[in-house]
């Protein structure tokens, strides 16, 4: 997992550390010392720690005039054991929300598990932005993982399943990927 780093290719459009209204403005990173750790291994040092002990992330891009944020993820994801949804709504969710982000795009591609508590800070998450048409796409989650988040009843909340898998978006740019997850879910809104 060491050797897995957070995309880079949008940096010359956006860094969290440069953006004033980030949770991670000012971060400093290493490529030398890999401190952070997955169970018992080690990742990459440009990953962003919220609190989890098993999930990391990377803010990739955020648009403030078109009011949405691309985030990366790595790790697992575990309610059950971590709270991880607690962190991730607290120590970046909101920080985001504040300044006016209100559609999120999760990137989970590394995520290779979800052990699920309850679903009230996904709950929470959605009454914070629906007020402003906003919402949350998961993209790429494997099988296992929609199964499991299925079986939590998050589809009432986020947006996940094969209609965002499969979905090629390191070929785009980031205003590209949002209009290509808006379209989809535009499609989706119209056959329900």
């Amino acid at each position: 997992m060491h050797d897995i780093e957070p995309y880079f290719k949008w940096r010359d459009d956006y860094t969290a550390e440069t953006d004033r209204l980030s949770p991670f403005y000012k971060q400093t990173y290493s490529e030398l010392h890999f401190t952070n750790k997955i169970y018992n291994y080690y990742i990459h040092p440009q990953w962003d720690n919220f609190g989890s002990q098993t999930l990391y992330l990377k803010i990739l891009y955020v648009e403030y005039d078109k009011a949405f944020a691309i985030i990366e993820l790595i790790g697992e994801w575990n309610d059950c054991l971590y709270n991880d949804i607690r962190y991730l709504k607290s120590e970046v969710i909101n920080v985001l929300t504040k300044s006016g982000i209100h559609k999120f795009i999760l990137l989970c591609d590394n995520v290779l598990a979800f052990h699920s508590s309850d679903d009230c800070y996904y709950e929470e998450w959605w009454d914070d932005i629906k007020e402003e048409d906003g919402w949350v796409v998961m993209v790429n989650t494997f099988d296992n993982v929609q199964e499991d988040m299925k079986r939590a009843r998050l589809q009432y909340y986020v947006n996940f399943g094969a209609r965002y898998n499969d979905f090629i978006w390191q070929n785009k740019t980031p205003i590209l990927v949002y209009k290509a997850i808006k379209k989809l879910l535009e499609k989706e809104q119209k056959y329900l």
